[in-house]
């Protein structure tokens, strides 16, 4: 994305901030104080430069369970844009793209996505089992793994491998009904003094790790 860098005017703000580009002799003010500004300069295309060339990793899909924030779902449905999760199931409450809020969020990765939703969430979940997924859930509690000591294990995870990673709501986590049906439970450390993370940085965090933990090798 271009972007153009303004400077404020006036001598007492000279506040810098950048926007996409103006069209002809646009005036723009400073956010901070309302005085005119210039403009200082225009950046260069900024892309990442290996986009779509990486194709490792498993194949994943992502369950929400019951998740509250329009946010936070159009959050998710971003980062599983950028990681190429296959499909996003939206179980009970969770928000689903005909929600304004998670269009705004997502970006337009709601069109990029498949989704999916279902209020038996019993029945999706078996579903996937059935359809040949392993059932990961992000979560705590005395059952859970630190998914970063099991990095050498996602690390051989190949194309062929189906994986299934559900995510629960922003308070009550994933629905216990659910947590007895998976094959296992990770949690992500901390050493704050926090007990959790929010879900859509969460998310990120461990989606990343999935896709990307073969090439931490530098191949």
């Amino acid at each position: 994305m271009t972007l153009e860098t303004h400077e404020c005017m006036q001598p007492e703000c000279c506040f810098r901030f950048s926007l996409k580009p103006t069209v002809g002799n646009v005036r723009v003010r400073c956010p901070k104080c309302g005085s005119d500004t210039q403009r200082l300069r225009q950046s260069d295309e900024l892309r990442i430069p290996d986009q779509s060339t990486y194709r490792g990793g498993p194949t994943f899909t992502v369950v929400l369970d019951n998740l509250r924030s329009a946010l936070n779902a159009g959050a998710i449905f971003r980062t599983a844009d950028a990681v190429q999760a296959e499909r996003l199931i939206l179980l009970g409450t969770t928000p689903t793209p005909l929600n304004a809020k998670v269009a705004k969020a997502s970006l337009g990765a709601e069109t990029t996505v498949k989704w999916q939703h279902f209020w038996d969430s019993a029945a999706a979940i078996d579903a996937l089992r059935d359809d040949g997924y392993t059932l990961w859930a992000l979560e705590g509690g005395e059952n859970a793994e630190n998914l970063f000591a099991a990095f050498g294990e996602l690390r051989k995870l190949e194309q062929s491998d189906k994986i299934a990673l559900i995510l629960g709501a922003e308070v009550s986590g994933v629905d216990p009904a659910i947590l007895v049906r998976c094959d296992r439970i990770f949690y992500l450390p901390m050493i704050g003094t926090k007990e959790s993370l929010n879900v859509a940085t969460a998310f990120g965090i461990a989606a990343y790790l999935i896709r990307y933990g073969k090439m931490t090798d530098g191949s």
